[in-house]
């Protein structure tokens, strides 16, 4: 939407992702950029932000609100090459960050990926220093009832060279938010409505939004770019919108009671290390997103570009008969799954000739592979198994899952 200069809407099937401001759909910011006694128009979505947030200092951005990168509109345009399309937004010159934003949004045929590229230039006289900063906004709501829905968790692998004693520092908030927890060296966040918000410095590149309830994920992945300083100390960042106290704007923030004015919202951040941009120079900053269906109640624990791991795939052979023990996975594109199998020297063998259909709406469970294994000829000299992904011309798009196959 450039109105309003945000990516608004990511839809899985019929279930919306982000969050959306019901009480400001339809309307488009005043000339002001900002609301009645500079108040912050929150659309909801995705945006870009500088890093870092703060206030009293000219390298700290004070916002939001923000009357030119976060409440003015945006110049929208679509870029068609080499039969690919793509939209751009282009936010308006900031004289006071001194910088201009560009996002470049594009999706692909038979997978749901969103890639953005984010660039930032200085369009000031002088030299600037900034981080890129994506936040994208989710909808923690129940579905179907009034209340917020517990069952929303965040999940970050824990960098194993990490800064901070737990893998994580907190931002705002309490020290003891009871949302936060350490779950097999990932970072969880439980949404219980209370605020907060912590960084990490994941050098993973991942994370992912789970909605328990209904078995919905949201991976971003992004790139990890070691021995340079972010913003906040921190490439991810996950805030918390709910009751309680923060300090911010220079002052003891009281979160109100009320829903209207404190939704159930989930933040989650990406951001790039600092550029330091001399006038004219800009510096660019890449992420993916994809989305998927795993059964409801399940955590994610593994990431790659072809889908997400809530059960590491196990597997037996007894003589000619292979038992698939465990396994379950979420996936990113339409196409087909085939058992592969490697020698004790990780010698491919061969791939079995029986495959599944696929597809990020219905998740790759236990039962599934067990059909598809009940159809799979059986090498003696099998050792190794793996989870090989086709695309719809048959094609090997890579490996979901692999693992040794106990005899």
């Amino acid at each position: 939407m450039p109105d309003i200069g945000r990516i608004i809407q990511l839809k899985l099937a019929d279930f919306e992702y982000l969050w959306t401001n019901a009480q400001l759909a339809g309307h488009v910011p005043p000339i002001s950029g900002v609301g009645p006694n500079n108040s912050w128009l929150n659309y909801g979505g995705s945006k870009l932000w500088p890093a870092p947030q703060g206030w009293g200092r000219d390298d700290y951005w004070p916002g939001p609100p923000d009357p030119v990168l976060d409440g003015s509109p945006h110049t929208g345009s679509i870029l068609e090459q080499n039969g690919e399309s793509a939209v751009q937004l282009v936010s308006q010159k900031d004289k006071r960050s001194g910088v201009q934003f560009t996002r470049k949004i594009k999706i692909y045929e038979n997978v749901t990926r969103v890639s953005i590229d984010c660039r930032m230039e200085n369009i000031d006289t002088r030299a600037r220093r900034w981080g890129i900063w994506q936040v994208t906004q989710h909808n923690t709501a129940k579905r179907d009832s009034p209340g917020f829905d517990k069952n929303t968790r965040v999940y970050c692998p824990i960098n194993p060279n990490s800064i901070y004693p737990n893998g994580y520092k907190v931002i705002y908030g309490r020290s003891d938010n009871p949302e936060y927890s350490i779950e097999n060296g990932m970072v969880c966040v439980q949404y219980l409505h209370l605020v907060g918000k912590i960084g990490m410095d994941c050098s993973a590149g991942w994370y992912a939004v789970v909605n328990r309830t209904s078995g919905h994920v949201f991976v971003e992945r992004f790139n990890w770019i070691p021995e340079t300083e972010y913003p906040d100390g921190a490439s991810f960042e996950a805030w918390t919108q709910g009751a309680g106290t923060i300090q911010a704007y220079g002052r003891e923030v009281e979160m109100s009671e009320r829903v209207e004015e404190n939704p159930y919202v989930l933040e989650t951040e990406v951001l790039s290390p600092f550029a330091q941009l001399q006038p004219g120079a800009s510096s660019c900053y890449h992420s993916d997103w994809y989305v998927t269906r795993v059964q409801a109640n399940l955590s994610v624990i593994r990431c790659n570009n072809l889908g997400v791991t809530c059960e590491p795939l196990r597997a037996n052979l007894s003589g000619d008969k292979l038992t698939i023990r465990g396994g379950h996975f979420g996936i990113f594109s339409r196409g087909e799954v085939a058992l592969a199998f490697a020698d004790a020297r990780g010698e491919k063998i061969s791939v079995g000739e029986s495959r599944a259909p696929i597809s990020p709406t219905k998740p790759l469970g236990l039962d599934e592979l067990r059909n598809l294994a009940d159809r799979t000829t059986i090498l003696s000299q099998a050792d190794q198994l793996s989870l090989v992904l086709l695309d719809d011309s048959g094609a090997s798009i890579g490996c979901l899952g692999a693992t040794k196959i106990t005899k």
